[in-house]
């Protein structure tokens, strides 16, 4: 019973720093606040975390864990690789939808230059994950010639979609985004 409740903990920990890294950052998570929100005595987060870099690299590895998941399930359900790359953008606009926040590695991207390393290490995994998917997504929908050409191009769209998911939370309007999108694809960066 024991392990449960510290499990438990443990993930109610992990979803609310994903909620404030979200909207604040990194630099925006501190204990004390996480522990408020989850309910907690800040020095149980402890229990679970070393400190804070360890915290970090946790939700940003859980982060990228679950994007890949939800990238595989995304092809899995689609019907063809055409068809996933339309979607891809879905999932970036989910952060959005959810009280303007925009992706977690993106905005953990934005501060590398104070992140410790085991933080940076997730967050340019996530980067890794999203570029490696959409090379093979562009491959299998013959939207590209090559290897090469399709990876140079999954970082062209990883980072505008990333950059229109920027913009528009700046703006507290999602119909950014997606106007944003639909130039995308218009400008062809997008399989229509």
């Amino acid at each position: 019973m024991r392990n449960e409740a510290n499990s438990s903990s443990k993930e109610r920990i992990l979803v609310a720093a994903t909620k404030i890294a979200q909207a604040h950052g990194y630099s925006g998570l501190n204990f004390r606040d996480l522990a408020e929100s989850v309910g907690i005595k800040a020095a149980s987060i402890y229990h679970h975390f070393t400190n804070k870099a360890d915290l970090g690299a946790a939700v940003a590895r859980r982060y990228w864990q679950n994007s890949a998941a939800t990238l595989e399930t995304l092809l899995a359900e689609s019907p063809d690789a055409k068809h996933s790359l339309h979607r891809y953008p879905e999932t970036f606009r989910k952060a959005l939808e959810s009280a303007n926040r925009i992706c977690l590695c993106s905005f953990m991207a934005a501060e590398s230059d104070d992140l410790p390393e085991a933080v940076m290490k997730e967050v340019r995994t996530f980067t890794d994950v999203n570029v490696m998917w959409l090379s093979k997504v562009l491959l299998a929908a013959n939207a590209t010639m090559s290897t090469e050409e399709s990876e140079l191009r999954a970082r062209a769209i990883f980072a505008a979609i990333a950059g229109a998911q920027l913009i528009a939370r700046s703006r507290s309007d999602i119909s950014v985004y997606d106007a944003l999108i639909e130039n995308y694809r218009a400008a062809g960066l997008l399989p229509a």
